[in-house]
């Protein structure tokens, strides 16, 4: 073979990307003039020349889908960057010239790899690494939200910002921080990872410290600064001085009633307060919202005078009245009792409750303690003023009884205007223990008033007023010695029984003038018994009737002592609840023994006190 031969044998052939022989013969001889096969061949190798995976190229892009964009980085084949890699492929149009970095030179498919986004990176790691290096101050753009943090856009590559180190203190709304653009740190970066860390938080609390030793040297008591609200808790609020926080007390914040903080700033309000005091280390900072404005009670005389009528809105209720609101910062109490001349009243929230708008009227000012008494029973004429014109001393009058109480009775003359019966004014004779006992509420009741006190309001009222005293005729109906032959048992008491001498006179039997011996006086009686007895003692003054049982059969014949008691035997202790007893023929038969063992010489009739008695204690409690 000829050396021409050999030569355009050689010229004929070529190697693919992979290095394998292409014999391009047949395509010369069909489609070429002789020699551009090798030409083409020769441009073809120069193009090859220089470009290596892993390299940042410059490339033409062809045309973009909907999902790709195709590009040509002068080589065999074209390279495709999928579109997610441009930030906003809508800026990009085909001719467009854009640095992109080779990934694999050849697919499966023949086709280039190419990456945008790592081109952008290594386009710019250098300065972001010198930046890391040298810990400067770089700015970038706050893209979108994700997991943890946001996306920050940073010399056109994506960088992370931790939630953490956004601010320092939580961000409300992340979400109103996109878009905007800020000062960074960058704090963290991985090459290999492509990851890079920055930090808006290191670069907010460095300018902090520079404000903050700024304001400790130009802090001062009574100064007027700016700040803004960095926190709300329920006792007050913590202000940025800028660098600086001081505490906004509840108490600093108005002259008025506040219950929380949150009433009168919010998170974020930018406010003009006023330095009230510090500590040595101006560590401790209170702060005043207040003291910017007068001080509401300065002249409260001349704008509330006494006796003046006033309005304002019921801020509090307690158990004992409300507070109503004069304006910011002054408020007065209506008590309980300034609220109604007639009404009895149990509780302030049944007159009024917490937002009403009322009207009351000035009653004291104490300016000292920061003090205004109001009333709203004032607005009304003193229904009391008219009471002794109207219901003179030993006037009889009706009324309702509104209330019964353990002394007394309460009784409506008209409204709002109440007298009392006391327990001792009801009756003459008859011992009442409880009021319960004559009158019931709602009973109309017939009284004399004894007595009035128009300061205390109080008014004296007697039943037993209406009828004269009748004691002065029983001392003569009833005489000592006196027999009284039918005495009802009223009450058993543990010291003796009460008895009905009449329908109106009571008596007292004690418990050693029964005639038999016993514990209680349950033992032998029950309320209802009709029992003889003797008068033996009669207490004018002392308003009492004493009787004896025992004095009463003294002088009687034995048989009517002995039929007595066995009407009226002595119950053992066990059974005297129950009113089960012994038979009246064994009590009679008992009691029968007794005068034969006692006689006396002259046979005279045994007294009933030597009565046998059963043995045993009561266990009957009486009523008192």
């Amino acid at each position: 073979m000829s050396e021409a031969t050999v030569d355009e044998q050689s010229t004929s052939k070529g190697l693919d990307a992979s290095g394998n022989e292409i014999d391009f013969s047949d395509f010369e001889e069909s489609y070429y003039k002789p020699g551009e096969v090798q030409e083409i061949l020769k441009e073809y190798d120069k193009s090859l020349k220089g470009i290596e995976e892993g390299q940042v190229v410059r490339g033409r892009i062809l045309r973009i889908t909907e999902k790709e964009v195709i590009v040509d980085v002068n080589f065999k084949s074209e390279g495709i960057i999928p579109v997610s890699e441009f930030k906003n492929v809508a800026e990009f149009k085909p001719g467009d010239e854009i640095d992109v970095f080779l990934e694999q030179v050849e697919d499966s498919e023949g086709q280039i790899i190419l990456s945008k986004s790592r081109a952008d990176f290594l386009k710019v790691w250098d300065r972001i690494y010198q930046s890391f290096e040298d810990k400067e101050t770089v700015e970038g753009r706050l893209v979108r939200r994700i997991k943890g943090g946001v996306v920050v856009d940073l010399f056109g590559v994506d960088a992370f910002l931790p939630g953490s180190q956004i601010d320092l203190r939580q961000i409300p709304d992340m979400d109103a921080i996109i878009g905007q653009t800020f000062r960074f740190r960058v704090i963290k970066v991985n090459k290999a990872r492509r990851n890079i860390v920055v930090s808006r938080r290191v670069i907010l609390e460095e300018d902090r410290s520079a404000m903050r030793e700024k304001i400790l040297t130009e802090l001062d008591k009574g100064q007027i600064r700016e700040g803004t609200v960095k926190n709300i808790t329920d006792f007050g609020a913590f202000i940025d001085l800028g660098g600086v926080d001081g505490l906004l007390h509840i108490t600093d914040m108005s002259w008025g009633r506040v219950n929380h903080p949150s009433e009168i700033v919010a998170i974020g309000d930018k406010l003009k307060i006023k330095v009230l005091d510090f500590n040595d280390n101006k560590e401790r900072i209170s702060l005043g919202l207040k003291q910017l404005s007068e001080h509401p009670w300065k002249g409260i005389e001349d704008k509330f005078p006494e006796g003046s009528r006033v309005r304002g809105k019921v801020v509090s209720i307690t158990d004992y009245g409300a507070f109503m609101e004069l304006e910011k910062g002054i408020e007065g109490l209506i008590h309980i009792s300034e609220m109604s001349w007639t009404q009895h009243i149990k509780h302030p929230s049944k007159i009024v409750g917490i937002g009403d708008i009322v009207e009351a009227v000035v009653l004291k000012i104490d300016k000292d303690n920061q003090k205004i008494s109001l009333g709203f029973k004032q607005l009304e004429p003193d229904p009391w003023e008219r009471v002794p014109g109207e219901f003179p001393i030993g006037t009889v009058v009706k009324g309702k009884v509104r209330n019964i109480a353990a002394f007394g009775a309460f009784v409506e003359l008209k409204e709002g205007v109440d007298g009392l019966i006391h327990i001792s004014d009801m009756s003459w004779t008859k011992k009442i223990n409880h009021p319960g006992e004559m009158l019931k509420k709602g009973d109309a009741v017939e009284v004399k008033v004894l007595d009035i006190d128009p300061e205390k309001r109080r008014i004296s009222l007697g039943i037993k007023q209406l009828s004269e005293d009748p004691w002065e005729n029983l001392a003569k109906e009833y005489l000592v010695g006196r027999d009284v032959a039918e005495c009802e048992v009223a009450r058993i008491l543990d010291r003796g029984i009460v008895v009905n001498c009449s329908a109106d006179v009571e008596g007292f039997i004690p418990l050693n003038q029964l005639g038999q011996e016993t514990s209680h006086p349950s033992r032998i009686y029950k309320v209802g018994d009709i029992t003889p007895a003797k008068v033996i003692e009669f207490d004018l003054e002392g308003r009492k009737i004493v009787l004896s049982v025992t004095e009463y059969f003294k002088d009687k014949d034995v048989a009517l002592w002995t039929d007595y008691c066995a009407q009226y035997p002595v119950k053992p202790a066990a059974e005297s609840k129950s009113g089960r007893g012994r038979s009246k023929k064994a009590d009679a038969e008992k009691a029968s023994e007794a005068p034969a063992e006692v006689a006396e010489a002259a046979s005279a009739p045994q007294t009933p006190t030597e009565a046998p008695v059963a043995e045993g204690n009561s266990e009957v409690k009486s009523e008192e």
